[in-house]
């Protein structure tokens, strides 16, 4: 818990931006919850209105709920300039997450959890492990080896894959460990995708020591945005390795009732379009961040929701 015991006033004294002030505060009741979480997801995830429509309308708002714990997480984590007082209000944030499940909810990201975690029965471990993601990154900025940036994903992406599988009714093992395979990829090439970013904004590098020394490029040069022929084969090397890691998550997508799978298809084949970006760029991520063009997330999320109104006008189950 914060210093003092007053952590909701604290927070809001040091000017934390408007995505985490519901952190703090009380609120009034579930209806206001909701509403909150709502509002945070329809401003902050562009193609929600599109996605939402794909998702059956019983998940619609815990959809928004568990993306506001996740947003607000990630916000306490980057947005906090000072690492001590991050990880300060991320304590404060796992205490009310323990609060929540143990009947204890007051503030809006976790009055509206609380009833998702109730609806699907989801244990407390996967958004546990997610804060202490978002600790790590206060402690720890390199990491030697590609292992090493795995475990770190185990934290900060697979319990994401998880708690969407609960939510649609699945908790075998086989499913999550095939879940895990996509969401580690979804993080991985967002590394690649942030390589300058990442240590210009934080001081966080994510390429494993091991790599870099292998393919002859230094943190220096990162830092300054040189991009060599070492440079290129290295992300070449990343990449290749992150779309085995989509290949294989992808074999989940069978194993899932088709009113789920067409949503959860649209990460993998979005994550698969950056590496398709990255490999345009000649695995240049220094100089230009790789991206999805406005028509080709359309064309994305246009092709899910295709396949959606074809089931729907088909009589498949959606």
């Amino acid at each position: 818990m914060l210093a003092g015991g007053d952590a909701r006033s604290l927070g809001l004294a040091v000017g934390l931006p408007e995505t985490v002030r519901a952190a703090f505060a009380p609120v009034g009741g579930a209806a206001e919850a909701e509403g909150y979480t709502r509002k945070l997801a329809t401003s902050h995830y562009e193609n929600f209105s599109v996605v939402s429509a794909l998702l059956p309308k019983h998940l619609r708002q815990d959809f928004c709920n568990v993306y506001a714990f996740c947003r607000v997480a990630d916000d306490l984590g980057d947005e906090v300039v000072d690492r001590e007082l991050a990880l300060r209000y991320l304590g404060d944030f796992r205490a009310q997450l323990a609060g929540m499940y143990a009947g204890r909810a007051t503030t809006a990201v976790f009055v509206a959890l609380a009833e998702t975690v109730r609806r699907h029965e989801i244990p407390m471990k996967p958004f546990d492990d997610l804060i202490r993601a978002f600790e790590q990154d206060q402690t720890v900025t390199r990491y030697q080896n590609f292992a090493q940036v795995v475990d770190y994903c185990t934290r900060s992406a697979d319990p994401v894959g998880r708690i969407v599988l609960y939510m649609c009714g699945y908790r075998d093992e086989e499913r999550q460990r095939l879940s895990d395979k996509t969401c580690t990829a979804l993080q991985l090439v967002n590394f690649w995708q942030d390589v300058r970013r990442d240590i210009l904004e934080r001081d966080r590098v994510y390429l494993p020591a091991e790599d870099l020394e292998r393919f002859g490029v230094t943190v220096e040069q990162l830092r300054r945005g040189e991009v060599t022929g070492g440079y290129r084969e290295m992300l070449r090397f990343e990449v290749e390795r992150t779309e085995g890691l989509f290949a294989e998550g992808a074999k989940l997508l069978p194993l899932l009732k088709p009113m789920y799978r067409r949503q959860i298809a649209l990460f993998g084949k979005g994550g698969r379009a950056i590496c398709g970006a990255i490999r345009r760029q000649n695995f240049d991520t220094l100089t230009r961040r790789p991206r999805l063009s406005k028509w080709q997330k359309g064309r994305l999320v246009a092709g899910t929701l295709a396949g959606y109104l074809v089931a729907k006008l088909s009589g498949g189950a959606a």
